[in-house]
């Protein structure tokens, strides 16, 4: 039987661990994210504040129009989380369609 020499590993010969080389990041910062949803927020909200009623429909050709051709890449990646939010604090109702928005009465009073 055939046995192999040890291998001996002295400070000189051995590597730290990759990952102790790397840099470390700083943390994300939440509120960068947050000020294209702001954004996007306000644009529907200055839409709805024209016609301030509540029961007022902004029909799906009105959010194109006036909505998702003045996006930017960020905003656009808000625009679900902008709307849940507006949903969620009763502002808008979200139609069938998933396009269609309602103004409600808790939103006309808010704006």
């Amino acid at each position: 039987m055939k046995s192999f020499p040890k291998k001996v590993y002295n400070s000189k010969t051995t590597k730290a661990a990759p990952h102790n080389n790397r840099r470390k990041l700083p943390p994300k910062n939440n509120t960068a994210d947050t000020t294209p949803k702001n954004e996007v927020k306000e644009m529907f909200l200055k839409w709805f504040k024209k016609n301030k009623s509540a029961g007022y429909i902004m029909s799906k050709q009105a959010v194109v129009q006036n909505i998702l051709t003045q996006l930017n890449a960020k905003q656009e990646d808000a625009l679900p989380t902008a709307l849940n939010e507006l949903k969620y604090e009763g502002i808008i109702e979200i139609q069938e369609d998933g396009v269609t928005l309602v103004l409600t009465q808790k939103g006309a009073e808010t704006i």
